[in-house]
Protein backbone atom coordinates (compact mmCIF):
# COMPACT_ATOMS: atom_id res chain seq x y z
CA UNK A 1 0.00 0.00 0.00
CA UNK A 2 1.55 3.27 -1.16
CA UNK A 3 0.79 6.24 1.07
CA UNK A 4 2.10 9.70 1.91
CA UNK A 5 1.54 12.33 4.58
CA UNK A 6 1.09 15.82 3.16
CA UNK A 7 0.94 19.23 4.82
CA UNK A 8 -1.33 21.98 3.48
CA UNK A 9 -3.24 24.78 5.18
CA UNK A 10 -1.46 24.15 8.49
CA UNK A 11 -2.85 20.60 8.72
CA UNK A 12 -1.50 17.14 7.88
CA UNK A 13 -3.34 14.49 5.84
CA UNK A 14 -2.56 10.81 5.18
CA UNK A 15 -3.31 10.16 1.50
CA UNK A 16 -3.04 7.39 -1.09
CA UNK A 17 -2.81 7.52 -4.88
CA UNK A 18 -6.22 8.14 -6.50
CA UNK A 19 -7.84 9.32 -3.24
CA UNK A 20 -10.04 12.44 -3.07
CA UNK A 21 -9.45 14.67 -0.02
CA UNK A 22 -11.01 17.90 1.31
CA UNK A 23 -8.30 20.34 2.43
CA UNK A 24 -8.42 24.00 3.52
CA UNK A 25 -8.85 26.38 0.55
CA UNK A 26 -6.07 26.51 -2.05
CA UNK A 27 -5.71 29.36 -4.55
CA UNK A 28 -6.05 27.29 -7.74
CA UNK A 29 -8.75 26.85 -10.36
CA UNK A 30 -10.70 23.60 -10.72
CA UNK A 31 -8.92 21.21 -13.10
CA UNK A 32 -5.46 22.68 -12.45
CA UNK A 33 -2.57 20.67 -11.01
CA UNK A 34 -0.90 21.66 -7.71
CA UNK A 35 2.27 20.52 -5.93
CA UNK A 36 1.97 19.59 -2.25
CA UNK A 37 4.75 19.18 0.33
CA UNK A 38 5.18 15.61 1.63
CA UNK A 39 6.49 14.78 5.08
CA UNK A 40 6.52 10.96 4.77
CA UNK A 41 6.26 8.92 1.57
CA UNK A 42 6.23 5.08 1.50
CA UNK A 43 7.54 4.94 5.07
CA UNK A 44 10.56 7.16 4.31
CA UNK A 45 10.82 10.55 5.98
CA UNK A 46 11.99 13.59 4.09
CA UNK A 47 10.42 16.48 2.29
CA UNK A 48 9.40 16.05 -1.33
CA UNK A 49 6.53 17.02 -3.58
CA UNK A 50 3.33 15.31 -4.64
CA UNK A 51 1.09 16.11 -7.63
CA UNK A 52 -2.64 16.64 -7.07
CA UNK A 53 -5.50 17.92 -9.22
CA UNK A 54 -8.08 20.40 -7.92
CA UNK A 55 -11.56 18.88 -8.32
CA UNK A 56 -13.77 21.62 -6.83
CA UNK A 57 -14.17 24.36 -4.25
CA UNK A 58 -16.95 24.74 -1.72
CA UNK A 59 -18.08 25.61 1.79
CA UNK A 60 -18.61 23.21 4.69
CA UNK A 61 -21.64 22.89 6.96
CA UNK A 62 -22.70 25.90 8.99
CA UNK A 63 -21.41 26.12 12.56
CA UNK A 64 -23.32 28.34 15.00
CA UNK A 65 -21.23 30.46 17.40
CA UNK A 66 -23.33 31.62 20.37
CA UNK A 67 -22.02 33.78 23.21
CA UNK A 68 -23.99 34.64 26.34
CA UNK A 69 -23.31 36.20 29.73
CA UNK A 70 -25.99 35.43 32.26
CA UNK A 71 -27.87 38.26 33.98
CA UNK A 72 -26.14 40.89 31.78
CA UNK A 73 -28.52 40.98 28.78
CA UNK A 74 -25.61 39.98 26.50
CA UNK A 75 -26.21 37.53 23.64
CA UNK A 76 -24.46 37.20 20.27
CA UNK A 77 -25.26 34.65 17.57
CA UNK A 78 -23.04 34.20 14.53
CA UNK A 79 -22.78 31.57 11.80
CA UNK A 80 -19.62 30.38 10.03
CA UNK A 81 -18.98 28.22 6.95
CA UNK A 82 -15.37 27.17 6.39
CA UNK A 83 -14.17 27.08 2.79
CA UNK A 84 -12.50 23.95 1.40
CA UNK A 85 -10.85 22.65 -1.75
CA UNK A 86 -11.40 19.08 -2.90
CA UNK A 87 -8.27 17.54 -4.48
CA UNK A 88 -7.48 14.18 -6.14
CA UNK A 89 -4.04 12.69 -5.52
CA UNK A 90 -2.29 11.73 -8.78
Amino acid sequence: MSYAIIRTGGKQFAVESGQTVRVPSIEAEAGKSVDLETLVADGKTGAGTLKATVVSHGKGDKVIVFKKKRRKQYKRKQGHRQGYTEIRID
